[in-house]
């Protein structure tokens, strides 16, 4: 019996491709995984396809729109993410990626982060802005309250909008404030308000609670609901330390419902001690002015004098300004006959037969010191010349050749000789004297002559 090799198994791509997806699927059918999202793509369809990435390595990850559509924040790149899915394969690649069906940003809430997100994006909008929020109307008559018809909230503000104005309308337009479809409920609360009209503000709060139990007031539906109501609102959500994206756009925030009922609500009591006190303070007001005339008049009475005295002191008064008015006058006139002089003087130094007499008068000096400069300038440029014609005979080799000395050079070339040495007997020099030329042939040279001595 003989052995033979054991029978191949030969798959297809897509047929391994495929069995390797149902291994992978029914090994990590439900994982968790950590890394950082990098290469987010969201195309139209609403899918989010992105990388998943440590250090190390990197895979493949998708969430789907009917999974991201539940989730609380928005992803970005760069965002550390904790994820609940299974791992696939695609088969048309061959790429193994992870379905998730959860995913949570580590480090931070995803409630916390959404609130994060949606306040930044709202801020960028300008719906926080000082410059857009609007007073409270000083003597409301109707207030538009939207919270629970059985909560705490709306107790404490008829209680205290009572108790402060007994005459105040508080009108309760109930709604869910938590849970899936309250943020909905709130958001159309405020529109049916603004639309039956006749409010003069509205208060919308609920109680404390978790950050679970007020997110709806930090969606942007109701965010967007209040920046549109044309009556201002309060928003009175939680306790003092709860901050909502509500009382961010909001005119005015209160730190409870309490709060509100006591901010928007004039205390009547309060209201009438302040008449009353402006009563006082305008009958004494009065009675002052009332003194202060009775002084003056009485001053004015005093002050009253007799027909005669009254026409003494017209005549006199009249009499001191006629003398003033002279005094004026004599004043104005000398001042006017100063500015004419002072004219007439500037006309006749801009005339032109003054400059042309001025001019002929200069001519004599002007031609005198012109010759002086002349005569000056010529003895300078005549003393000058003399000390580089001077300076020209020092350095001239004609003067050095007057001391004994010659220039001799090569004949016919009449390149100069520096050296005994570049001449042999025969040649013939050209030798240049202080007087005179010479041609010369040479018999000997120095070193000949020196050689010759020697052996002498």
């Amino acid at each position: 019996m003989t052995g033979g090799p054991p029978p191949r198994t030969l798959y297809t791509v897509s047929a391994l491709t495929a069995l390797l997806r149902v291994h992978i699927e029914s090994a990590f059918s439900n994982i968790w995984v950590e890394g950082e999202v990098s290469n987010l793509r969201i195309p139209t369809s609403g899918h989010a396809y992105f990388t998943l990435k440590d250090a190390a390595s990197q895979m493949r990850a998708v969430l789907f729109r009917s999974v991201g559509r539940s989730l609380r924040f928005a992803l970005q790149d760069g965002m550390q993410l904790v994820c609940r899915g299974r791992v696939t394969v695609y088969e048309p690649k061959g790429d193994y990626q992870v379905i998730v069906e959860y995913a949570e940003p580590k480090g931070v809430g995803a409630l916390q982060l959404a609130f994060e997100q949606l306040k930044a994006r709202l801020a960028a909008e300008g719906l926080f802005d000082q410059a857009r929020k609007r007073p409270l109307p000083f003597f409301p008559r109707r207030i538009g309250v939207v919270t629970s018809a059985t909560g705490a909230a709306i107790r404490d503000i008829v209680q205290v909008a009572h108790k402060r104005d007994p005459g105040i309308t508080i009108v309760l337009n109930p709604v869910a404030v938590q849970g899936e479809s309250a943020a909905g409920e709130i958001a159309r609360a405020i529109e049916e308000l603004n639309e039956l009209g006749g409010f003069d503000v509205l208060v919308v709060g609920r109680g404390g609670g978790s950050l679970e139990d007020l997110w709806a007031f930090n969606e942007e539906l109701v965010a967007r609901a209040i920046a549109a109501s044309r009556i201002p609102v309060v928003s009175a959500v939680g306790h003092e330390i709860d901050f909502t994206i509500a009382d961010f756009v909001a005119d005015v925030r209160a730190p409870t419902p309490s709060a509100a009922a006591e901010l928007v609500v004039r205390d009547q009591q309060d209201l009438l001690k302040r008449i009353v006190g402006y009563g006082d303070r305008a009958v004494h007001a009065v009675r002052a002015v009332l003194r202060d005339l009775g002084a003056r008049v009485e001053a004015e009475r005093r002050g009253l004098l007799d027909p005669t005295a009254l026409v003494a002191r017209a005549m006199q008064r009249r009499d001191d300004l006629e003398m003033r008015l002279r005094l004026a006058q004599a004043n104005r006139l000398k001042d006017l006959r100063s500015g004419v002089e002072a004219l007439r003087q500037e006309v006749l130094l801009r005339s032109p037969l003054q400059r042309i007499q001025q001019g002929v008068t200069l001519l004599p000096h002007l031609r005198t010191r012109l010759q002086q400069r002349m005569k000056v300038a010529l003895e300078l440029g005549r003393r000058s010349l003399e000390d580089s014609i001077g300076t020209l005979l020092a350095l001239s080799p004609l003067a050095i050749l007057g001391r004994g000395y010659s220039i001799t050079r090569r004949w016919p070339e009449l390149t100069v000789l520096r050296a005994a040495s570049a001449v042999a007997p025969g040649d013939v020099v050209h030798v240049r004297l202080a007087a005179g030329e010479l041609l010369c042939e040479v018999q000997k040279t120095a070193n000949e002559l020196i050689r010759e001595s020697g052996s002498v």
